[in-house]
């Protein structure tokens, strides 16, 4: 439930759902409602790509600035080409890697019924085709395509269950689609194809010399441009517990809490709490581990979280990503322009509601 608006009571809690619900999750998409729903990466917060209130009212339930553009979700190819204009490039990775965890920035084309708030007013859109049943279900059961950043806060840690859904955005949102913890554990590789030279936005799930094993070439690096961003998850500040994040630890101050990776020499035993992401140094497990022990560790209460170094090779790179994000200290961030897509004021989304129709509460899940 997006709160404040009128049909959305503060006193209201969020519907959790069973995979025997996607239906009726499904409709209350359509509807305009917002369903925290798993991916194979992370549990995102799904809205009708299509419709401008439902969009405005998931910025404003996750708290999100409206010039940082959202990914829609598709269950194919075909579907996608309805949406962006795919070059040679952008089809050969979408054949090689959908569905999975790769997300694909292409130029938009002029029918696609994706709306400007969703693309952040860029002429570009970001695609994603999910491989997670219960997500590709819930697409099906939609029958639109369906933006969905992570069900989370923005700038906060990454939900990887339901139960993280919850306690980020209970009150907020209509429904939470609960299909356990996800398996990647980190966001979805951006890749944009909008000239002749492919470009990593974001490392994530997919390792990029995956990537660059189809493409039989080295992925250029984006320029970062935090002012209008082409894809999510490019801002300085991100991913972060609320404990300050010190990372390439290889010693302990008194009252840190330990993230560790492969042997910890003794160190976890000498740490205010401690989480190892993969004792045996597995990239894969690290990355599916990385946010629940981040977010376990910012319950412990210590003050700051010391991280062990962690190899930037590939699934390393995504963690290394979120963990630097993460670290970046909330009064470093630059002074960003917003003046052409401001963030969304609870008060924006009152005035973007049909004037009639059914209400976007969980009593539509009764329809």
């Amino acid at each position: 439930m997006t709160a404040p608006a009128a049909d959305h009571p503060a006193s209201r809690a969020t519907r959790r759902l069973t995979a025997a619900d996607v239906a009726a999750a499904g409709r209350l998409i359509a509807k305009g409602g917002l369903v925290a729903f798993p991916t194979e990466t992370v549990y995102g917060l799904g809205a009708d790509a299509t419709d401008p209130m439902a969009v405005a009212s998931l910025y404003a339930a996750k708290g999100r600035p409206s010039f940082n553009p959202l990914i829609a979700h598709v269950l194919s190819l075909e579907a996608a080409l309805a949406l962006g204009r795919f070059d040679a490039t952008a089809r050969m990775l979408a054949a090689a890697f959908w569905p999975g965890p790769l997300t694909l920035v292409v130029p938009c084309e002029e029918t696609s019924p994706v709306c400007d708030l969703a693309r952040a007013g860029l002429p570009s859109v970001a695609l994603r085709a999910p491989d997670h049943p219960l997500a590709r279900a819930l697409l099906e059961a939609a029958g639109r395509p369906v933006v969905a950043p992570s069900a989370n806060r923005s700038g906060r840690v990454s939900p990887t269950t339901a139960d993280h859904v919850l306690a980020d955005l209970d009150g907020r949102i209509d429904a939470v689609l609960d299909g356990g913890e996800t398996a990647v554990g980190v966001e979805s590789t951006i890749v944009a194809c909008l000239d002749a030279e492919p470009r990593l936005l974001r490392p994530g799930g997919l390792p990029r010399e995956a990537i660059e094993a189809v493409l039989g070439r080295s992925l250029a690096e984006a320029v970062s441009d935090e002012a209008a961003p082409l894809a999510p998850g490019r801002l300085t500040s991100h991913y972060a517990p609320n404990a300050a994040v010190r990372l390439d630890a290889t010693e302990l101050s008194a009252g840190e809490a330990l993230l560790g990776f492969g042997p910890d020499h003794g160190l976890g035993a000498q740490a205010a709490a401690y989480e190892n992401l993969s004792p045996s140094g597995d990239l894969r497990e690290a990355a599916a581990r990385l946010f629940a022990a981040l977010r376990r560790l910012d319950a412990s209460g210590a003050a700051r979280i010391a991280v062990a170094p962690i190899p930037a090779t590939g699934l390393g790179e995504a963690i290394r990503d979120r963990l630097e994000r993460a670290a970046a200290r909330a009064g470093e961030r630059p002074n960003l322009r917003r003046s052409s897509l401001p963030a969304l004021a609870p008060s924006t989304v009152l005035m973007l509601r049909r004037p009639e129709g059914p209400s976007r509460s969980t009593q539509s899940l009764r329809s």
